[in-house]
Formats: structure tokens, C-alpha cells, sequence
């Protein structure tokens, strides 16, 4: 995902001019860039949440686990 958004990045400076050129989005350039550019900060910022949650410190519990870091559900009564 994080690749994917760099590459959004680095793509849409040279896809915008021949959407500009395109008669029906030549009006809407701006909010098409902005969308563009929109989606490429949430594909890096999830690939990122991704790798952070991948490499996180095996004694911390990760999230969605119950509180134990192998996995299992801490059984409580």
C-alpha cells in the first residue's frame, strides 16, 4: 500500500496534463488532482499503520487481540 501511494505521487504530475486535456474534466482539473493526491496519502498512511502494526514490539499487545500479545483471548471471571 505504501508503495502504491508513492507511486500515486510521482504519477499524477504526469497524468494530469492529458486529463486536462480531456474536454469533460478539463472544468474539474483541480478537484481530480486533489482526489488523486487524497487517495495517495491514504494508501501511504495505511501501508504505514500496516508495517507499524507488522513490526510492533512482540511483548506490547496488538490491537483487536484481547490484551495478549500471541493472540489468545485472556479469559477473566
Amino acid at each position: 500500500m505504501t508503495a502504491a501511494g508513492t507511486g500515486v505521487f510521482f504519477r499524477v504530475p504526469q497524468v494530469m496534463p492529458k486529463i486536462e486535456t480531456i474536454q469533460a474534466f478539463s472544468d474539474a482539473a483541480g478537484y481530480i488532482r486533489f482526489c488523486f493526491y487524497f487517495i495517495g496519502i491514504l494508501l501511504v498512511g495505511g501501508g504505514v499503520k500496516k508495517i507499524y502494526h507488522h513490526l510492533a514490539v512482540p511483548g506490547k499487545p496488538k490491537p483487536g487481540t484481547g490484551g495478549n500479545s500471541d493472540g489468545r483471548r485472556i479469559e477473566t471471571e
